[in-house]
């Protein structure tokens, strides 16, 4: 039976989280102090966290940045904001996943199960050995390696997983759809705003001008590609 770190200060939403995972036959445990889960963590050695940002005595960034020092723990961020800056700051942090509230239990239930899935899952490898290199950007899926003005780019699994799709796939124009069921699951392939707040992410770390991405392009309604230069 998966075990499941939940951390949230409002009781009610705790209590309610809480019933229904247990319904879904995953063993919680719960707190509602970011003090506390930073123990529990390491006392319960949970398959997945649930994790609020807003909390008393230590606020869930600060929770998942040190979890992250000493474990690969997917984490699921709960935040009341909706604004990219925000979500991506959960992503820097490292951070797995995130659910803006209010959310539906059905969701969350969908994440959990899709989180711990790809926890599980064998590591993504690339379909052939696919170089890319110009002055600014290198690409290696064989090795997993990336680097920017020769500095190398550390990714998460996650991130090398999309931009891995895209590059294998250049110059076609990869369908919103299927970059969100290929890299994520099923669960998310209508979930496009969580695609661009990802892809906005990778260009944050690869383009010379995020503002003005030249790598990842967006074919408006349609997907993305990935543009070799030169």
């Amino acid at each position: 039976m998966k075990k499941i770190l939940l951390v949230e200060d409002d009781d009610t939403l705790r209590t309610t989280l809480a019933y229904n995972l247990q319904k879904e036959d995953y063993t919680v445990v719960q707190t509602g102090d970011g003090a506390d889960a930073l123990s529990l963590a390491r006392e319960e050695d949970p398959d997945l966290i649930v994790l609020d940002v807003i909390m008393p005595t230590m606020d869930g960034w600060t929770v998942c940045q040190r979890v992250r020092e000493v474990s690969n723990v997917p984490i699921i961020m709960l935040t009341a904001q909706s604004d990219p800056e925000e979500i991506v700051r959960g992503l820097d942090l490292g951070a797995d996943d995130y659910l803006v509230k209010p959310f539906e239990m059905s969701v969350l239930i969908a994440r959990v199960r899709a989180n711990l899935r790809r926890a599980a899952s064998e590591p993504v490898v690339a379909k052939k050995s696919v170089v890319y290199s110009d002055d600014h950007l290198m690409i290696n899926l064989e090795e997993h390696r990336v680097t920017v003005n020769g500095e190398p780019v550390r990714l998460t699994p996650t991130e090398f997983n999309l931009l891995a799709h895209l590059v294998e796939a250049a110059p076609r124009i990869v369908p919103y759809r299927e970059l969100l069921q290929n890299t994520w699951g099923f669960e998310y392939i209508d979930d496009i705003d969580y695609l661009r707040v990802y892809i906005w992410h990778l260009r944050r770390k690869l383009e010379p001008n995020p503002k003005s991405p030249t790598y990842i392009i967006n074919e408006l309604g349609v997907g993305y590609r990935f543009e070799r230069q030169g």
